[in-house]
């Protein structure tokens, strides 16, 4: 047994996924010296990668200071020449764990001053609709923004399911519901959305006139000698990887690993990143490594919530979907859901229906057309592609 609990976190990295559900799943807190026994842990993984309809393998990588172990069961590739069991440097997809980077540039960002948690959408981000101009950082982070959230939109679908390799702007993600209204009134209600973190992005990259790519290596990774984490445009996984399933019983497991480019989620789900790396950044961000105490007394403000799907016990998210453990409860790493599409689903790309165009057309133009004729601008702005281009797009596919 370890001498003494984890301080940071265990962490358990499943090798196959359901594509309806991506996720990570944290181990219960308190954790103690009994509960660590590896034997015991063992036979849990075991008992996952058993379950009907769960993933072909599991890692689990402990963390205590420097002292990192990793565990696992199953196998990193059903398809492979030898039944190799998953690494810790194997790399992987990290779906909506993506999120809590998107916070800690974002924290960082209000640590040096450049970025305010009380600061607006209508400040930062003025070519979003003038309706969501009063969600501040602050809600998008936690969750109680009220966006609408653009993986939903038909048309999004629709281009996905026409090619599933498409390149998205990230730029114009959110013009797909910019024709749609908040869900409730901003900060009074908890509502998971990959929308919130795509517009954190956009605010981090309004701050500062830098990519958010950028900002994430020199705030994040760069610091913490993560090499092996990345953000990448196209569909591609570097080699080796833990290879991604869709288990449906009774049939068998479907290897969906590169059967989507993760850049139409971006920020909000589209890194790439190790079991070892994955750890050695929740023990950073988790422990105050990243941001000051103020910012962090500001990160440790939770707000109850419901993710979906949902797991044990409760779920809550404090700015930055810091996933930290609590007393008698568990908590999870958000998730983040793509339809489930087969690449013999695919067919000729299609432009979104004309009215719905025209509709969205509308709505821009008259948030542009303000006095004099301008766009409202505050301080650090950033200038947003026109709706009617980014939908439009749809028609002039990209591939990598």
């Amino acid at each position: 047994m370890l001498s003494r609990p984890l301080r940071s976190l265990a962490l358990v990295l499943l090798a196959a996924l359901g594509q309806s559900s991506v996720g990570w799943a944290a181990a219960p807190s308190p954790l103690t010296a009994d509960d660590l026994n590896r034997g015991r842990l063992n036979r849990e993984l075991a008992e996952l990668v058993q379950t009907p309809g769960g993933p072909p393998g599991a890692i689990a990588v402990l963390r205590d200071g420097d002292r990192v172990e990793a565990f696992r069961a199953g196998v990193a590739d059903l398809a492979g020449p030898a039944a190799r069991p998953p690494q810790a440097d194997d790399h992987v997809r990290l779906a909506s764990v993506s999120k809590a980077y998107s916070g800690a540039v974002a924290l960082a960002l209000v640590d040096q001053g450049r970025l305010s948690l009380d600061d607006t959408i209508a400040q930062r981000l003025p070519d979003l609709p003038a309706a969501w101009g009063a969600v501040t950082l602050r809600q998008l982070l936690n969750h109680t923004s009220g966006l609408p959230d653009y993986p939903g939109s038909p048309d999004f679908q629709a281009v996905l399911k026409a090619d599933p390799h498409h390149i998205f702007d990230p730029h114009c993600l959110l013009a797909y519901v910019a024709d749609q209204p908040l869900a409730f009134i901003p900060g009074t209600e908890y509502h998971y959305a990959n929308s919130d973190n795509v517009a954190v992005a956009l605010m981090a990259e309004a701050g500062t006139g830098q990519h958010y790519e950028d900002l994430l290596r020199t705030l994040v990774l760069d610091p913490l000698d993560l090499h092996a984490t990345s953000l990448p445009r196209g569909f591609r996984i570097p080699e080796p990887y833990l290879h991604g399933y869709a288990v449906d019983p009774p049939a068998g497991p479907e290897d969906v690993s590169t059967v989507y480019g993760m850049s139409g989620l971006w920020a909000a789900g589209g890194m790439i990143s190790t079991p070892r790396e994955l750890s050695a950044f929740t023990a950073a961000y988790a422990g105050g490594r990243l941001i000051s105490p103020a910012t962090r007394a500001q990160q440790l403000t939770f707000v109850p919530g419901r993710s979906q799907p949902s797991g044990p016990g409760r779920n809550e998210a404090g700015p930055g979907d810091l996933p930290l453990h609590h007393p008698v409860r568990r908590r999870l790493w958000p998730h983040g859901q793509l339809p489930r599409l087969h690449p013999a689903h695919r067919r000729h790309p299609r432009r979104p229906s004309q009215p719905r165009l025209r509709r969205l057309r509308a709505a821009q133009r008259r948030r542009a057309t303000g006095a004099g004729g301008q766009a409202p601008r505050g301080p650090g702005g950033l200038r947003l592609p026109p709706v009617g281009y980014c939908l439009s797009r749809a028609a002039n596919p990209q591939r990598s």
